[in-house]
């Protein structure tokens, strides 16, 4: 009997994927929980695997092109079956829109992938066990405005949520945009088993990326031997080779992250009562501890967001009543502390989290933080990687803002923006000194969250960060 293959829901939240690479041609033999084609998401690129043995009688999606969720894009069967009423019928027509929309937490199960996990959804936030170890961005954190969840889907998802925008992104501890090398999950794969070093070679796929075809021509080279034209030279920054600099203009079709984007933030700066709360903190005791721990080793180096992120997540534990998320008919109040931070990846960002952190320590934090900055430039996180967070860090230090304000991620209540430190002439004991500062900006959803309750939390934050050895208490 032929199977069906759809287009999955990958990701909690996808509601189309556009396919970037099939990996099998028709007339090839398939069996069961190999890979047919490499999808893009909302959040990555990930396998689409076939749910029955057979023989791939026919593609019905091209590569390039987009399908909803539960769109027919090709038929398994067998060498001789007719498949003509599936091929010829469904194929034409996509499934409604609603019906693409309607995600159902079970519609997004799949076995294990090769880069990424099942894909269901992330249990709600105070659900998920004590030990969950995921991470954010390092030194490099920022984050950019992150839109919302529907109020109809708030109350389905609970404290569940996509990370894709908020104000910044990080690009990780001594990375550039066009550091990383774009590659599909399966291309990774046949590079370590055979020995290629990504680096060396340039990608045919989309956008410059390496596919598998690549793979297996620099498996073939004598080593040390020259590339085809094709594959010589460096990297080149994600904006040049994104954006071709030919004719007057160039029209860039939107991927399907920079689509979820748009659209959540959208649905996020309009509804949402926002005010905001500004603080100058002085962190000059911040930047004394932090080269006291470089010169211990590099065991011990901590950024200065790291220390960020552990000083707001002890805030959050003394402040429930900020550590929240507004449900439409209600408001959720977490006893324990998931931080979100945005990472930037080639076409928008992504929002990894840290569960519990309030219960880690500096050096887990910072940790954790490189891993993760790698793994979502790599495209290789997992939806319970990006799911779950119960208040969100932006940062655009790095780029010497010295204050913004970001966007709330309903149903979160509130997000940070965090700016540079900068050397300031402020007045100490009477006299004027230069000191290290940094401004922060608390955007809070009034729903949840008062003035006076959002200038408490911001009080708390000032008394840790300026004494920061009470973080590692």
């Amino acid at each position: 009997m032929a199977t069906k293959v759809v287009m999955e829901a990958l990701s909690p939240t996808m509601e189309e994927g556009r396919l970037v690479k099939w990996n099998k041609n028709e007339g090839d033999a398939v069996k069961s929980g190999e890979s047919l084609a490499e999808v893009e998401t909302d959040k990555a690129i990930m396998e689409l695997v076939a749910r029955g043995d057979g023989v791939l009688r026919k593609r019905l999606l091209n590569e390039g092109d987009t399908a909803p969720v539960g769109q027919l894009i090709a038929v398994i069967g067998a060498a001789d079956e007719n498949i003509d009423a599936l091929a010829g019928g469904e194929a034409a027509a996509p499934q409604a829109p609603a019906a693409a929309q309607e995600v159902k937490p079970g519609a997004a199960e799949q076995p294990p992938q090769e880069d990424a996990a099942p894909a269901s959804p992330a249990p709600a936030a105070q659900e998920r066990p004590r030990d969950a170890r995921t991470s954010v961005p390092d030194d490099a954190a920022q984050s950019q405005g992150e839109a919302s969840t529907p109020p109809q889907e708030r109350d389905r998802r609970g404290a569940e949520r996509t990370s894709t925008g908020s104000q910044g992104a990080t690009l990780g501890a001594g990375s550039e945009p066009g550091d990383r090398v774009r590659s599909s999950p399966l291309a990774r794969k046949l590079a370590s088993e055979r020995g290629v070093e990504l680096g060396t070679i340039q990608g045919s796929g989309p956008g410059g990326r390496i596919v598998k075809k690549d793979i297996e021509e620099a498996a073939t080279r004598p080593k040390g031997g020259p590339a085809p034209a094709a594959a010589q030279g460096a990297s080149a920054p994600v904006a040049a080779r994104r954006i071709p600099a030919e004719g007057d203009y160039q029209d860039i079709p939107l991927t399907q992250i920079r689509k979820t984007i748009a659209r959540r933030l959208a649905e996020s700066i309009g509804p949402v009562p926002t005010f905001y709360l500004t603080a100058e903190l002085d962190v000059e005791r911040v930047a004394e501890m932090r080269d006291s721990m470089i010169e211990l080793g590099a065991e011990y180096k901590v950024s200065f967001n790291d220390i960020v992120l552990k000083a707001v997540a002890t805030a959050l534990q003394q402040h429930p009543e900020v550590n929240a998320h507004w449900l439409g008919d209600r408001m959720r109040y977490f006893n324990r502390v998931h931080i979100g931070m945005a990472v930037a990846v080639e076409d928008g960002l992504i929002t990894p989290v840290i569960f519990d952190a309030d219960t880690k320590g500096l050096a887990d934090i910072s940790r954790e933080s490189r891993e993760l900055a790698k793994r979502a430039r790599d495209r290789k996180l997992k939806p319970d990687e990006y799911t779950g967070a119960t208040f969100s860090v932006s940062n655009l230090g790095m780029f010497g803002i010295e204050h913004f304000t970001a966007i709330i991620n309903p149903p979160e209540a509130a997000i940070l923006a965090v700016g540079g430190v900068e050397e300031r002439v402020v007045a100490v004991d009477g006299a004027p000194a230069v000191r290290k500062r940094m401004n922060v900006t608390m955007s809070c959803d009034h729903r949840v969250i008062d003035g006076a309750t959002g200038a408490k939390f911001l009080q708390t934050l000032r008394r840790l960060i300026e004494n920061p050895l009470m973080l590692v208490y």
